[in-house]
């Protein structure tokens, strides 16, 4: 007979844990993910084709979802924060870099804190990963290399448009070295501001193909200076990055999110192991008291036929293809995990030892209450994938309207 895996109250997810060196005291281990929700209001109420809006801040709506969501000792991620208007790469996200959105998310995260939560700002730049029309900005990547579908079309339409553009017509520009100091800056401002507004620290979205991932990547990093040329070359940005970050606000205060086995926007580049290696490496050896490093599961989603997932499995060079390589690397650092966990599979994970918390998006949108969910046993509500990304009429829906489990 196998062993009892314990479940509810009694599992290893309702034990403390403390992050942030000590600062930040979990009472419980089940994380909000940070998940776009495309809910926050225009800056400019006057926009016109013209003159579009291009700016978002926080309001009541997110202030709501939040809370709805915060529990006494949780951690709550929040959805990814651009630093700037040039990284922002969907509508309807608040960023940080504006004191009027400073200003809305000081709400938010009381909000949260005043229901004994926790809350972390993900900063978030999409580099090649965007239209200029929805910045009115050039578009940013480590190389000026065109999208290589020539036919696939960004998520959104321009402003005050319907139809569709294809992101191949619009290939970004190179970084110069200058743009790249200018840039980790922006990240730097904008984790001063996160503070500011209350935030209890901030992760890094190093990973979905974004910019800090396009750097990591072979197949969109072609550079052959400081930035590129090499597997240790192409995490300069990302270790620089964090590097300033906790000279600004502290390591303790600053935590990183990994996708090393992810295929989104284009991200598939080679020599992964040697690459994301030598990244966990020197996170650890240069900053050995980051709050915590958060990763995904693999999933194979995105690659469309057996033989190419044999190809891709295979080019990693081992047995299994899992996290455990990096969890071998940061040893006693905070280690989270996104994997798809639900309340089938969730039991026995942390008993493992493979990860010290886990990360649920999906079931946090529909369940505002998972925490007691799947601490009692209670069933799990199902999600609308139709409302995950708004902007819409009313953007309550599949938002702030999931009801809270009645005990009958």
């Amino acid at each position: 007979m196998g062993d009892i895996i314990d479940t509810g109250a009694s599992s290893k997810l309702f034990t403390p844990l403390d992050i942030g060196n000590g600062k930040v005291h979990l009472k419980h281990r089940i994380i909000h993910a940070p998940l776009t929700r495309n809910r926050g209001t225009p800056l400019n109420l006057e926009s016109t084709s013209e003159k579009p809006n291009r700016l978002w801040v926080p309001n009541e709506l997110m202030v709501e979802y939040y809370s709805q969501r915060a529990t006494d000792g949780g951690l709550i991620i929040s959805e990814g924060l651009p630093p700037s208007l040039e990284g922002n790469g969907m509508p309807g996200v608040p960023g940080i870099f504006l004191p009027e959105q400073v200003e809305g998310w000081k709400k938010v995260v009381h909000a949260v804190h005043s229901k004994g939560g926790y809350m972390y700002a993900q900063l978030w730049h999409s580099g090649r990963a965007n239209i200029p029309q929805l910045t009115g900005t050039p578009i940013l990547a480590p190389s000026a290399l065109p999208w290589d579908d020539p036919n696939e079309t960004f998520a959104y339409p321009p402003p005050h448009s319907t139809m569709p553009v294809k992101i191949a017509d619009y290939p970004p520009i190179e970084m110069t070295v200058d743009k790249i100091k200018s840039t980790i800056s922006d990240y730097v401002n904008a984790a001063k501001n996160a503070i500011e507004a209350g935030f209890d620290g901030v992760e890094v979205h190093g990973g979905n193909g974004y910019l800090v991932e396009q750097f990591l990547s072979s197949n969109v990093n072609k550079r052959t200076d400081h930035y590129g040329g090499s597997e240790e070359k192409r995490c300069n940005f990302a270790l620089e990055l964090m590097e300033e970050l906790a000279k600004a606000i502290g390591q303790e205060n600053v935590a990183i999110r990994l996708t090393p086995f992810g295929l989104f926007n284009q991200a598939r580049g080679e020599k992964r192991v040697e690459t994301w290696s030598h990244l966990c490496r020197e996170l650890k050896f240069r900053l050995p008291k980051l709050s915590y490093v958060s990763f995904v599961e693999p999933r194979y989603e995105q690659i469309f036929s057996e033989a190419e997932k044999q190809k891709f499995l295979g080019s990693w060079g081992l047995p299994t293809v899992d996290l455990s390589l990096f969890r071998s690397i940061f040893g006693d650092t905070p280690f989270f995990s996104a994997g798809g966990f639900n309340d089938v599979n969730s039991w026995g994970v942390l008993e493992s030892g493979r990860y010290d918390g886990l990360l649920y998006g999906r079931y946090f949108i529909s369940n505002p209450d998972l925490v007691e969910r799947l601490r009692n046993g209670w069933p799990l509500q199902a999600y609308d994938r139709k409302t995950f990304y708004g902007p819409f009429e009313d953007n309550a829906v599949g938002y702030t309207d999931y009801p809270f489990y009645i005990k009958e």
